[in-house]
């Protein structure tokens, strides 16, 4: 394996619009950090998004929406690449094969996806059930090293683990797909809804309220913080005090994010607070971090042409990397090909 494809970091995210602040700590931010250590490879993955019925213009928006996000929060789209999923066809081949490769129990084992599917699975697209194949494919069709997850995806990162050995083992062909390493990062790699501390922050959830997104004005973030569900009680000084307290685990969590501290040293400095003090506090921290976001993507986001030729140029190199490991792939699968 070259020297520069040892340490390439490949993520990827959903083009659905509306990012949150759990988008921005459980996944973007964390990019962001990544750039001066990995060569890094970051997708708006919208073959990924019509496993579920898209309205095209709505998925257009969305792509656009979402890649402003992305760099108004620090990704350098010239050092590194910035993309979406579509413009590239290796990822569709590539995941064509793993379909060939990946098995029907590792699939069926796949928790997501009898979460997504719910009770009505026999109506869910073959493409949600295959979704994880396509997402290995994402990854290994650059060789990728690395890969950030949150923790509702390891399961996938470990089948395109199980799929990258099984391809190596039939074909015979020691370490030509790298064994993938995730990186879970941060203090808030889940963070929870602002309504119901049990549940996942979610740009699907009804009240908007639940969530800050990261087009919210310095006074949507202030009000949405201030009218965050608690409880009555002081905060604990040390995490002992969390279980049962979701909500008050979720809010220090995130403050202890955004000012880039350990949720320990944040109970030293606001453990004991009583919610009317502690609130302020937090509204001031997630406003500084996160206003000077909006701005800038606003700023993307009204130059739409400008947005498509980043992500144009992001996929022409995108196919640079991926094109001989894809040849390669059809050589050692027996396929005729120039």
């Amino acid at each position: 394996m070259s020297e520069s494809t040892k340490k390439r970091i490949f993520s990827g995210i959903q083009p659905t619009g509306n990012l949150t602040l759990g988008n921005y700590l459980g996944a973007i931010r964390n990019w962001s950090k990544l750039q001066d250590e990995f060569e890094c490879i970051y997708c708006l993955v919208d073959l990924h998004a019509i496993t579920l019925f898209q309205e095209p213009e709505t998925l257009r928006r969305n792509t656009r929406e979402v890649a402003a996000g992305v760099m108004a929060s620090g990704i350098d789209p010239k050092a590194h690449i910035l993309f979406n999923q579509s413009q590239n066809p290796d990822h569709a081949e590539l995941a064509w094969y793993f379909n060939c490769v990946a098995r029907m129990g590792w699939l069926n084992r796949m928790t997501q996806f009898k979460e997504k599917a719910g009770k009505n699975k026999e109506n869910a697209s073959t493409g949600l059930f295959v979704y994880p194949n396509l997402m290995a494919a994402d990854i290994l069709a650059y060789r990728a090293t690395h890969v950030p997850v949150g923790e509702d995806q390891k399961q996938h990162l470990e089948l395109a683990r199980d799929i990258a050995q099984k391809f190596n083992n039939d074909w015979k062909v020691e370490d030509f797909f790298p064994i993938i390493e995730p990186l879970i990062l941060g203090e808030a790699t889940r963070v929870m809804s602002l309504r119901d501390g049990r549940n996942k922050m979610s740009k699907s959830d009804p009240s908007d309220m639940s969530r800050i997104n990261l087009t919210d004005t310095s006074d949507d973030i202030a009000k949405k913080i201030r009218k965050a569900k608690t409880d009555p009680e002081p905060l604990p000084e040390t995490k002992d005090g969390f279980p049962e307290r979701p909500e008050a685990e979720n809010l220090v969590t995130i403050y202890a994010a955004l000012t880039d501290q350990s949720v320990d040293s944040a109970l030293s400095e606001v453990g004991g607070k009583q919610f009317s003090e502690f609130k302020p506090i937090l509204a001031d921290a997630a406003v500084a971090h996160l206003a000077p976001i909006g701005d800038e993507m606003r700023r993307f986001m009204n130059d739409p042409a400008q947005i498509d030729a980043i992500l144009n140029d992001g996929a022409e190199r995108a196919r640079a990397l991926s094109s001989p490991i894809l040849a390669e792939v059809r050589n050692l699968l027996g396929f005729v090909h120039p």
